[in-house]
């Protein structure tokens, strides 16, 4: 009996001292915000081709709270976020890296007949002053207004740079997106849609990405962006994090961030 019991401990140490820790962490998960979300898989996809060892997932958006809230508990291990944290967050020990400058886009449902707009224009329509695209010389079609929830990050972007947009009030005839992607496919599925998000060179393939002020989103003189970021919790950083954490701020990034319609940040 003392011999099996011996062989069974024996066989479980030997177990643990060849398994891998990370392996047993389970996958590297990066989780948070849509903002930059293909752009951020398309860094993913990257990655794991020089580190085909690591097991990397981009999930879908559960928002930048909710990446915040997942790291800061210690649920996941690297978040993705589209603001600035808040001295509340940063007291909880999280580390905060920029990697890319994101546009913010305004984009319609092709039906829309409109390529390009003034500030004040987009006011207007958001407001809810103008309810037809034809009073704008396009399609005789009932403006669909598509918004974000008031902490979404592009719409805090939008609210701090775009002309107009600091005291405007969203029309009650508004829909409210919850996600990036709702916001997009609204835009793509809905005739007479119009909704904004993060920039992305794929946004133009089914969308109207609409110049403002006679400037394209990834025009110099264009006035919105956010920051995409990584995050972590100060103490945590492993060898798998530091690697995505490498890789995202090195030149291959770069240019798959610049290929992307973004602005590269960092080294």
């Amino acid at each position: 009996m003392r011999s099996l019991a011996f062989a069974l401990a024996l066989s479980l140490c030997t177990f643990f001292l060849h398994t891998d820790v990370s392996s047993a962490q389970g996958p590297l998960k990066v989780v948070g915000t849509g903002d930059g979300l293909e752009m951020l898989q398309e860094i993913g996809a990257g990655f794991v081709e020089n580190r085909p060892d690591i097991n990397l997932e981009i999930p879908p958006s559960i928002g930048s709270g909710g990446g915040i809230a997942a790291v800061s508990s210690g649920t996941e291990r690297l978040g993705r976020v589209a603001r600035p944290l808040k001295d509340s967050e940063v007291e909880y020990g999280l580390v905060y890296l920029p990697i890319a400058k994101i546009p913010s886009a305004i984009f319609t449902h092709p039906s829309t007949g409109i390529d390009a707009l003034t500030s004040e224009e987009l006011v207007k329509l958001y407001s809810g002053e103008i309810v037809n695209w034809s009073e704008l010389g396009g399609a005789d079609l009932r403006v669909r207004l598509v918004r974000r929830e008031d902490a979404d990050s592009t719409l805090q972007v939008l609210k701090s740079s775009m002309p107009g947009w600091a005291d405007m009030e969203f029309s009650p005839r508004s829909k409210t997106a919850l996600t990036t992607q709702e916001a997009i496919s609204s835009a793509r599925e809905v005739e007479g849609a119009i909704a904004f998000g993060p920039y992305s060179k794929p946004l133009e393939d089914g969308l109207s990405v609409l110049k403002i002020d006679g400037h394209h989103p990834t025009d110099p003189g264009y006035p919105s962006s956010v920051t995409l970021a990584l995050i972590y919790k100060e103490g945590t950083l492993d060898e798998e994090m530091k690697a995505f954490i490498d890789y995202a701020q090195s030149g291959q990034a770069h240019t798959l961030i610049s290929n992307y319609g973004g602005v590269p940040v960092g080294r």
